[in-house]
């Protein structure tokens, strides 16, 4: 089997850990202070942008997430560019298939749009910054979303299909409610959710989309589905 780089927040639940480890990802720690805000300091995909759905997807660091995980910074790269106040913190919170990057474009990364037109991905502009915390990418094709400026932006485009779901039913520490996308990653041919997605009220809709794409779901009833900024 081979092993993918796999990101997560340091505040994952072991039994996540535990999973991913047995499904061979290598897993790295994030874990900020002073850069963003502290519920979302230890937030992968506030940090780095996972360039599409499949185990090879290159990911993109922040400069910021480099310095963080020790990398050798890429000569390339622009400086810092992340902050505590909305847009400054979601720079590189996109949902990107892969085939389609989806993000407020005005707010993201010049860097990270650079990347995703070279790599000749269709760009949806949405009204929401933080648009992987609102997105489950299920497949290059498919995604998942509470968000209705999301969903209508997406729907706009034929070959993308968009399953619209109930707000909220999500856990994050210091907030009201946590984002649907924040709980969830794709590993192999699993769609993955941190926590026991069941009890959430779109469920069955949730897993008849996730299985007629051909992959599997896994979450975990042992805890309530929260967000940790996503499985990157």
């Amino acid at each position: 089997m081979k092993s993918r780089k796999t990101y997560i927040s340091i505040d994952a639940h072991p039994l996540l850990r535990a999973y991913l480890e047995g499904a061979g990802c290598e897993i790295t720690e994030v874990a900020t202070s002073g850069i963003v805000s502290p519920g979302i300091s230890n937030h992968p995909d506030v940090f780095m942008c996972r360039l599409g759905c499949g185990d090879d997807a290159e990911v993109l660091l922040s400069p910021e997430a480099e310095k963080m995980l020790g990398a050798a910074p890429d000569p390339g790269a622009g400086v810092p560019e992340l902050g505590p106040l909305y847009p400054s913190d979601c720079l590189y919170n996109a949902a990107c298939t892969g085939k389609y990057f989806i993000h407020k474009l005005s707010a993201t990364s010049p860097e990270l749009l650079k990347v995703a037109m070279s790599a000749g991905m269709a760009l949806i502009d949405v009204p929401q910054g933080y648009a992987k915390c609102s997105v489950v990418v299920v497949d290059e094709n498919t995604i998942i979303t509470y968000d209705r400026g999301i969903a209508g932006a997406c729907s706009a485009h034929p070959g993308l299909r968009v399953l619209l779901i109930s707000p909220g039913h999500v856990k994050l520490p210091g907030f009201d409610t946590g984002l649907i996308g924040g709980t969830s990653g794709r590993v192999e041919n699993t769609v993955i959710f941190n926590g026991d997605l069941s009890a959430h009220p779109d469920f069955a809709a949730i897993r008849e989309l996730v299985e007629s794409r051909g992959l599997e779901l896994r979450y975990f009833p042992e805890y309530p589905l929260t967000d940790i900024g996503s499985i990157i």
